[in-house]
C-alpha cells in the first residue's frame, strides 16, 4: 500500500509514513513551505512535494488518492475530514472516505453526525459518504467495498474539480498501477 499525507516527521503521521515506506510502499508527503521547519525533524522518507499553502496541499493530496483515512488527531485532522466529506457531498469526488475510530476516538463525532442526520441538516444517503471501522484491516475492507452515495436529486448540479477520477485508477489498480492512499 502507498500513502499520500500531510509531509510531516513527527508524531503518528511520522510514524506512519515510516512503516509504509519500510514496508517496501511508496510515500508522497505533501507540505506547504511555512510548516516546513515546524513539521519536519530530522530525516523524511519518501518523496517530500513543498506546495505554496494549505489548499494547494489538500488539492495535491486528493489528486494522488484512491481514498482517505482519518487516523485519530485534532483540528487539521477534522479539517482534512470534513473537507472531503463535503466534496463527496458536493459531487466533487466519489473516493472512498475512510475514519479509523480506534479505541472509540470518534464516537462523539460520529454522534454527532447521526444527531445532524436526525434533525434534518445532513440527509439520511449523505451520512453514508464515509465508513468507519475500529481497526485497520476492517477499515480497508469497508473502503474497498464502499460504493459511492448517489444524490436523490439529479437535477443537483455536480461540481467537477480536478481531483482525479476513481474507475481509471481502480482499472490502473487492476492493470498492477497502484496509486496511494491519502491520510
Amino acid at each position: 500500500m502507498d500513502l499520500v499525507y500531510g509531509g510531516g516527521s513527527l508524531g503518528l503521521m511520522g510514524e506512519v509514513s515510516e512503516a509504509v515506506h519500510k514496508g517496501g510502499g511508496h510515500v508522497i508527503g505533501v507540505i506547504p513551505t511555512t510548516l516546513m521547519g515546524k513539521e519536519i525533524t530530522g530525516e523524511t522518507v519518501g518523496e517530500v512535494r513543498a506546495v505554496a499553502g494549505m489548499h494547494q496541499r489538500k488539492a495535491e493530496m486528493a489528486r494522488n488518492s484512491d481514498a482517505f483515512i482519518a487516523l485519530p488527531g485534532g483540528y487539521g485532522t477534522l479539517d482534512e475530514l470534513l473537507e472531503v466529506i463535503a466534496w463527496a457531498q458536493l459531487g466533487i469526488h466519489s473516493k472512498p472516505v475512510g475514519l479509523l475510530n480506534v479505541d472509540g476516538y470518534y464516537n462523539f463525532l460520529l454522534a454527532f453526525f447521526d444527531k445532524a442526520v436526525d434533525d434534518g441538516f445532513i440527509k439520511p444517503a449523505q451520512r453514508h459518504i464515509f465508513v468507519s471501522a475500529p481497526d485497520a484491516r476492517g477499515l480497508v475492507q469497508k473502503l474497498e467495498e464502499y460504493e459511492a452515495v448517489a444524490d436523490e436529486d439529479p437535477a443537483t448540479p455536480k461540481l467537477r474539480w480536478p481531483v482525479g477520477d476513481r474507475a481509471g485508477r481502480l482499472q490502473r489498480r487492476a492493470a498492477g498501477r497502484d496509486r496511494p492512499l491519502a491520510s
